[in-house]
């Protein structure tokens, strides 16, 4: 079968913006474990280029090494041609979720993330179990527990894992099963359930702005604290801050996958949610749905009826911290917090939207906390969406990588501004017997302004 058909195909004047000078090796993560050329962001591209000219087929090798790909982006970092790799990744998978036949267990793992994560309701109830079972001693076991004779994936010289997909040996799901469980946060009732956020608060002192608030899918159920810790800060800096009830997932999930027509789908649920609110900016405390966001335009851009409105939607679009760095200097008092901070750069923040400089001035605005710089701060903690469990024992690896770099300057808390990244970077922590908080950075800032915890 060719690579390729027409539909949506990766674009060849981008592809042929990559020179191939190889300045992007060194920053991509599966390179950086594996050393192997096609699984490198410029041999990724010679592979894009090979399936429009019909040189490679739509094999289970072919496919392999874009599932390996994390999409982290720090390709695009490192570019110096400007290669805008992001439009060419999700074009390709999405030709691969049209056109490649994954193995039944690979699909139903897939379809079955799908039909709950993105869903707050149903996510709720997968989670019960987790509540009903007692998290730390379920968990607990499920890591203490030794994998069955065979259950690693065997690798080649090179140290890469072996195929996924319809390759992939009937254990895989096995790993993945156990990957979503460690990755599991602590949940309780009270947790599950917590109140959402106020559909509408009102600013404090003079109204600067009035903000959409996203209030997403698993950052509502797992983490509504950060939410509600969002809210506080932008009202504190003078926003009305808006969290409309109809808002659902913003695709961010499926974009990522190549499950294009359904992130179209999001995206245009999400628009028609924001649009009647009245709002100057929207502000997203979770990186990869802000980058994905910000892609509206591009996404949306084939369909006359919504293009204009997702440029428009997508031109508002702020992470938190860009939108409170952006408000200028504070209006609200910052008390004391003696904290030694380790910040996590999350891909989609750091590389996608290159964002880096404006949660560090958030967190150094407040008296007592010390940032601390963290070894191989560019490099992907192994999150990437759902990454970390489709591809679980590469994630393992980068997260376990992750956690050593921050063990070594010691933090009291570490600051991560995407769901994903929080998890992952906790799961590795528990593996290495870690007791790390790990915060979003507005709960910080919140706190301060509060004048404490």
């Amino acid at each position: 079968m060719p690579a390729f058909d027409a539909s949506h195909a990766p674009d060849p004047s981008l592809i042929d913006k990559c020179v191939h000078c190889g300045f992007c090796l060194p920053s991509c993560p599966t390179y950086m474990l594996w050393g192997e050329e096609m699984d490198s962001p410029r041999g990724r591209i010679y592979l894009m280029k090979a399936g429009l000219e019909g040189r490679a087929e739509m094999t289970d090798g072919f496919v392999r090494h874009f599932d390996a790909c994390l999409g982290c982006m720090a390709c695009v970092t490192s570019c110096p041609s400007g290669v805008q790799y992001a439009p060419l990744i999700e074009a390709t998978r999405g030709q691969i979720e049209r056109r490649h036949a994954r193995s039944i267990v690979d699909r139903w793992f897939r379809s079955a993330l799908f039909a709950v994560m993105p869903y707050p309701a149903r996510l709720r109830i997968a989670l019960l179990p987790l509540v009903v079972l007692g998290w730390m001693g379920h968990v607990g076991r499920v890591l203490r527990t030794r994998q069955p004779a065979g259950s690693e994936k065997t690798r080649p010289t090179n140290g890469r894992p072996a195929g996924s997909g319809s390759t992939q040996p009937p254990f895989g799901v096995l790993m993945r099963v156990r990957a979503m469980i460690a990755l599991a946060p602590r949940v309780t009732w009270a947790s599950l359930f917590a109140p959402m956020v106020a559909e509408r608060t009102p600013a404090i002192g003079e109204r600067r702005l009035t903000v959409g608030l996203l209030t997403g899918c698993a950052q509502r159920v797992l983490f509504p604290q950060v939410n509600a810790a969002t809210a506080n800060v932008l009202a504190a800096e003078g926003c009305d801050v808006v969290a409309p009830a109809a808002q659902g997932c913003c695709g961010a999930l499926a974009l990522h996958a190549g499950r294009l027509d359904e992130a179209r789908a999001c995206a245009r649920h999400t628009i028609a949610a924001f649009d009647q609110a009245g709002i100057d900016r929207i502000a997203v405390n979770a990186a990869g749905c802000g980058s994905s966001m910000k892609e509206y335009g591009d996404l949306l851009a084939g369909d006359p009826a919504w293009a204009d409105r997702a440029r428009a939607f997508a031109s508002k679009v702020r992470d938190a911290n860009e939108l409170v760095d952006e408000l200028g200097p504070p209006r609200a008092m910052r008390h004391p917090l003696k904290l030694r901070v380790a910040y996590q750069d999350a891909c989609h923040l750091a590389h996608a939207q290159g964002i880096r400089q404006p949660p560090r001035n958030l967190l150094a605005l407040i008296p007592g906390v010390e940032l601390l710089p963290i070894a191989e701060a560019d490099v992907c903690c192994g999150s990437a969406g759902i990454y970390n469990l489709v591809e679980p024992e590469t994630a393992r690896q980068l997260g376990d990588r992750k956690a050593g770099c921050i063990a070594a300057v010691n933090p009291d808390v570490i600051a991560s501004a995407n769901p994903g990244c929080t998890l992952q970077i906790a799961a590795a922590a528990r593996r290495g017997g870690h007791a790390w908080r790990i915060l979003h950075p507005m709960e910080i800032l919140d706190a301060s302004l509060r004048g404490g915890w």
